[in-house]
């Protein structure tokens, strides 16, 4: 009965939302404030990396604090395709494409072997360890697209035009808002099916009895390693969607503070909700964009905030609504 009502609260709640999404380009439109489709694409981007990230938090008790790094590669992987397409010409003998069915897949492949790569290695470690190693690997990244002199340094890739979809024009921020909506729906739909499903009962067994897990014949390593790389999936489609928004790529896409954004984000949301996370890219840019436009310390405001939210909200802003598994 429980579980029934709370899975009635999670997909009321998260229609409610999607129905506001849809509406609010119009109601832009309408009440003359069109900035607005392009401040909630941006919502919506970041809502997108945190529901990846909250897959390996929430589900798999996977703490990376290095995730902006599948951030910056998908970004920088349409960056560098641009690049060579409209500028520097043929890259491994490819001459290069502006086509979204060509560039971003490309660029999710990118991240996946990245994935597979530092999930495997960071694997070999738990708790503190883990998300240092994960830290390391970020920062690993950041400092090599910092030294990509060739491709803008410190200064980045600009991108001269978004990736091209037959039949739909993307430079459009309203089609473009929706396709970024659309990819959050079915991605957020994904992995709300994977937690659902055997293979996410094992990881979520794993997360709360390691040693219980084991004793029933369950190896650790594929199903943690797995979850893993569709996080870092997810979080490079973001950072494709991020690229194609502001038509600029830069290391700090990369950096540790974009994993500490992220990694707010979600608590905020609520950590394992799935659709925590939206909410909570919503309001931690909300008072972003708020507390900086009365002061330039506005973080100094930002950190107590935080901190509240931890200490009197456990499960997070959203949590207590969207929570969708039992208490121990």
């Amino acid at each position: 009965m429980m579980m029934g009502k709370t899975l009635s609260n999670r997909a009321r709640w998260g229609l409610g939302g999607l129905a506001v999404l849809i509406l609010l380009p119009a109601g832009a439109l309408l009440s003359g404030s069109p900035f607005l489709i392009g401040v909630v694409t941006r919502f919506l981007i970041y809502g997108l990396a945190a529901v990846s990230l909250d897959l390996v938090i929430g589900y798999g008790a996977m703490v990376s604090f290095g995730h902006a790094m599948f951030f910056g590669l998908g970004g920088y992987a349409v960056g560098i395709i641009a690049f060579h397409t409209a500028e520097a010409g043929p890259i491994f003998g490819w001459a290069g494409s502006n086509a979204a069915l060509v560039v971003w897949p490309i660029a999710l492949v990118v991240c996946a072997l990245a994935g597979w790569v530092f999930g495997y290695l960071a694997l070999r470690t738990r708790g503190v360890q883990f998300i240092m190693i994960t830290l390391a690997f970020g920062q690993m990244v950041y400092f090599i697209l910092v030294s990509l002199q060739f491709y803008g340094g410190d200064d980045g890739l600009m991108i001269p035009q978004r990736n091209v979809l037959p039949g739909i024009n993307l430079e459009s921020p309203m089609v473009f808002y929706y396709v970024c909506l659309t990819l959050l729906v079915l991605w957020t739909l994904l992995c709300i099916r994977v937690t659902n499903s055997r293979f996410g009962m094992v990881l979520q067994a794993l997360r709360q009895s390691e040693r219980r897990a084991l004793n029933l014949g369950v190896a650790p390593t594929p199903y943690r390693l797995s979850a893993f790389v569709l996080s870092a999936v997810g979080t490079g489609l973001a950072g494709v969607l991020w690229a194609n928004y502001a038509g600029l790529v830069t290391p700090d896409m990369a950096a540790w503070t974009k994993s500490g954004e992220l990694m707010a984000i979600v608590i905020l949301g609520g950590v394992g909700t799935l659709l925590g996370p939206i909410a909570g890219a919503a309001v931690f840019l909300g008072l972003e964009q708020l507390l900086s436009s009365l002061t330039e310390h506005w973080l100094l405001y930002m950190g107590p905030i935080l901190v509240l939210v931890v200490l009197w909200g456990q499960k997070g802003l959203f949590g207590k609504l969207l929570e969708t598994r039992h208490a121990d």
